[in-house]
């Protein structure tokens, strides 16, 4: 984890307003229980909005649908126990045939300016979980994330790339 902090750490800020738009995710290994866990269950990625909301989670569903999932629907301690099973195959089944009662009736975080670290720049607040992503600029079309979840130090990493919308 720490050579990925480091990593977080050397990178400038980004401000909110230039996340707006469709992101494509992958985790980075840190040794996070969620590594993998994401990736598995069909993770695509995360959207911003105009007025500074946002669908926290897309997964995919087919080839071409992106479903928006609400956090709050997800038993966040229960996930970090047990999260061996999220990287299994059976997981993966049953997380896209229970996809349609997690699906989010509209965004479901908040998209603002934090102090992480020392260093200000965009995060993103889920409304019903105690988790706040942090980003930092890789380049101008890449971000990296640092997802925290309030009374828990350890930190899982991911990235974003921006994604062409039509």
């Amino acid at each position: 984890m720490q050579e990925a902090l480091d990593e977080f750490q050397r990178l400038p800020p980004i401000e909110p307003r230039e996340m707006i738009g469709l992101w494509s995710g992958r985790g980075i290994p840190s040794g996070h229980p969620f590594d993998g866990v994401l990736e598995n269950l069909g993770w695509f990625g995360k959207r911003f909005t105009p007025d500074m909301r946002a669908d926290a989670l897309l997964f995919r569903f087919g080839e071409r649908r992106l479903i928006p999932i609400d956090p709050a629907r997800i038993p966040l301690r229960l996930a970090l126990h047990c999260h061996k099973v999220g990287r299994m195959r059976a997981a993966k089944n049953l997380f896209s045939y229970l996809q349609r009662g997690f699906r989010a009736r509209g965004p479901v975080a908040s998209l603002k300016t934090m102090s992480f670290q020392g260093v200000a720049s965009a995060a993103m607040v889920y409304d019903d979980q105690p988790i706040v992503d942090h980003f930092r600029r890789i380049d101008g079309r890449r971000i990296m994330g640092a997802m925290t979840i309030q009374a828990d130090d350890r930190i899982y990493f991911f990235g974003l790339e921006r994604v062409d919308e039509p």
